[in-house]
């Protein structure tokens, strides 16, 4: 392996830092990241950021976290700049007390649009159609939950929060990097994307079938909605069937987060057959 050695920062107006400045402006991000970069903070979802394939433009850590990086760094073969600081710099250029004290830059990759999306799904069985979702947190543990019980991508509605956003990526601990994503604008472009797949909607209403009682389709996709209110009616006559998680009777219902890993889990069970 390459022997990879840091570049010392002194000051937080380095503008080799431009990547990192005041990562707690959301709107101000969003319009310096567009859809060219991403943030990924946080050593777990780092390592899950390198292994990837996602394209790797610097990172910048505290100068005692150096090690760990530099050899990711050579594991991977990187060639981006690896930047040490002191947790004073970071800070300053930040905006926030990053503790962990590691944080990267990477190339996005492109969302498939159009046909493209069609051969994207091609070779897979298991998806998630997620509608409405704003919630950074909640995106990122159905990323973490779906990539890890076999759900193999996401499909977006226009109004679910960008897949990328730093929080997302971080609770997600990196997972939804290894998700293919995309969007679907209308329930009529669901529905032309879907049409060779048995699709679920979920929901707790009573009258919705038992998810645990119901043979898992060879092709399935599972559409969840957002807090509160659900799914459209539009959305949820996509489907081909309603199905529900059983509750106790005296909740209403789980949040999205949590039905998704669980939904997950039943679909992805081993068959006893």
């Amino acid at each position: 392996m390459n022997e990879i050695h840091p570049i010392p920062v002194d000051t937080s107006d380095d503008p080799r830092l431009e990547d990192y400045r005041n990562l707690i402006d959301i709107p101000g991000r969003r319009k310096l990241e567009g859809d060219e970069f991403f943030i990924c903070e946080g050593p777990v979802a780092i390592e899950r950021l390198f292994a990837s394939g996602h394209r790797i433009r610097s990172a910048l850590v505290l100068e005692e976290k150096a090690p760990r990086l530099q050899q990711l760094f050579a594991e991977y073969g990187t060639s981006a700049p690896l930047y040490t600081c002191d947790r004073n710099v970071m800070l300053a250029v930040t905006g926030f007390d990053l503790h962990r004290g590691v944080i990267a830059a990477a190339d996005r990759k492109p969302i498939p649009k159009g046909t493209a999306r069609h051969n994207v799904l091609a070779g897979l069985d298991k998806i998630a159609v997620l509608e409405g979702l704003n919630d950074p947190e909640n995106l990122g543990a159905i990323a973490r939950s779906a990539h890890a019980l076999g759900i193999q991508a996401l499909v977006l509605d226009e109004r679910c929060i960008d897949p990328y956003t730093r929080r997302s990526v971080r609770v997600s601990m990196g997972e939804v990097l290894h998700l293919p994503t995309m969007r679907f604008d209308s329930p009529d472009d669901l529905r032309n994307l879907l049409r060779d797949w048995t699709v679920w909607a979920l929901t707790p209403h009573p009258l919705a079938d038992n998810i645990w009682t119901l043979d898992v389709p060879k092709r399935l996709a599972l559409i969840l909605g957002e807090e509160g209110p659900g799914l459209h009616e539009a959305t949820m006559a996509v489907a081909n069937q309603r199905v529900r998680i059983p509750l106790n009777d005296n909740v209403d219902s789980l949040n999205v987060g949590n039905a998704a890993a669980a939904a997950f889990a039943i679909v992805s069970r081993p068959s006893t057959s």
